[in-house]
């Protein structure tokens, strides 16, 4: 599986993210292209803590549940739900959404193991950083997957 921390998987994630245009479009899904940059964002800012959110009650109940069905081996569900937060419904700036992505990608890479939130996760409950890590690279990749990169 693919690290985020490693340096590269985390240039091949970049080169990925660097084959989209703005008029790529989704193999499946609602979101456009621009909206797929910025989604795939709170999951990297929730991971370095610099997005905060309290315990979602229906995580404490099967959070630990769906983390492990997350960090397994398959691809990710083309249609799983995400939290509202994580929902991008407006209108975003390509240019903009791809930089800030790129940004998060190449901090949690610098951040480390050491530098990710110490905060538990709203839905799933504390994380080590492999899993946070782990996450965070299966998510980014079906979500390129989604736009054909």
């Amino acid at each position: 599986m693919k690290s985020i921390f490693n340096l590269n998987d985390n240039k091949e994630f970049i080169a990925r993210i660097n084959k989209l245009t703005p008029s790529t479009t989704a193999l499946w899904g609602k979101m456009n292209v621009s909206q797929m940059l910025a989604h795939s964002q709170t999951t990297l800012m929730l991971a370095l803590g610099e997005m905060k959110m309290k315990r979602a009650f229906i995580g404490l109940i099967f959070g630990k549940l769906a983390l492990k069905k997350i960090l397994n081996d398959n691809e990710l569900d083309k249609h799983l739900p995400t939290f509202k937060e994580a929902k991008i419904t407006d209108q975003r700036n390509f240019e903009e959404e791809k930089a800030k992505l790129i940004g998060l990608l190449k901090r949690f890479r610098k951040a480390g193991p050491d530098g990710l939130a110490k905060d538990p996760h709203p839905f799933f409950g504390a994380l080590t950083p492999d899993e946070y890590d782990r996450m965070n690279a299966k998510h980014l990749d079906h979500h390129l997957r989604q736009f054909g990169v």
